[in-house]
């Protein structure tokens, strides 16, 4: 175990750059909705397909929205060192060139097909409260020039950084779809964001580090992630209690 890193009280004067930076992946790091109760149903011996579609649909909901929050990221970016990457991850998403998949909406559809979902049923799903919450709480600090470094946060560390959560070293998608038959075609989008948000994290923690000029904004950004990682683990809370409580 690291040895906590002994720095002044968040707000209270500014943090090194290079310290907040570790900070901020600690702070990411120390809430993992892969412990969730959701995940423990979802690899039981005795399979769940019904609270997986359920889980599927919601998580749909946030693929739909996400390009939006890295377009808005990249179009109000004050740092001209951090736009190319915000270009690049922009590009990916939209394409899926540099993975040499596709669009990741698409990517994400493909999943839900995979699970016994028609289209019909994609689409008429709607978000529960608690997904509409973490969906919106994004959404109105990206399209806020003010509270860039709190968008940025919640997007590029926190959001980004949920696909890289793993169980005894092995990846959530790959124990699930061992569970449920799933293909890797099936699974990649979620194999291809474990892949790619390493670095994308990486970016995240540059640029709200870099963001973060004052004792003020280091306390909101490190807020931010620690509020969007608990709105994730509410959205499962929200699948988990209409489906097994």
């Amino acid at each position: 175990m690291t040895e906590a890193i002994k720095t002044p009280e968040l707000g209270q004067e500014l943090i090194p750059r290079t310290v907040f930076k570790k900070m901020l992946d600690e702070e990411l790091k120390r809430h993992v909705t892969i412990d969730h109760p959701l995940v423990g149903e979802l690899v039981k011996p005795e399979k769940n397909l019904k609270l997986l579609q359920a889980l599927a649909l919601q998580g749909y909901q946030l693929t739909k929205n996400f390009l939006e929050y890295i377009e808005k990221l990249y179009f109000y970016c004050p740092l001209d060192n951090h736009k190319k990457g915000l270009l690049i991850n922009l590009y990916e998403e939209e394409t899926g060139k540099l993975s040499n998949t596709k669009n990741h909406v698409h990517l994400m559809e493909d999943f839900v097909r995979a699970l016994g979902i028609s289209d019909e049923e994609r689409d008429a799903a709607e978000p529960y409260p608690e997904t509409k919450e973490l969906i919106e709480y994004r959404m109105d600090a990206v399209n806020n020039p003010d509270e860039y470094h709190i968008g940025a946060a919640a997007v590029m560390i926190a959001s980004e950084g949920q696909s890289l959560e793993t169980r005894a070293g092995e990846a959530r998608h790959s124990i699930l779809g061992k569970i449920y038959g799933l293909s890797e075609k099936d699974v990649l989008f979620f194999s291809v964001h474990q892949e790619e948000d390493v670095g994308h994290v990486n970016q995240g923690l540059a640029l709200v580090s870099d963001l973060c000029t004052t004792p003020k904004m280091q306390e909101e950004a490190m807020y931010a992630v620690k509020h969007t990682c608990e709105l994730f683990y509410g959205m499962n809370t929200g699948v988990y209690n209409r489906y097994c409580a």
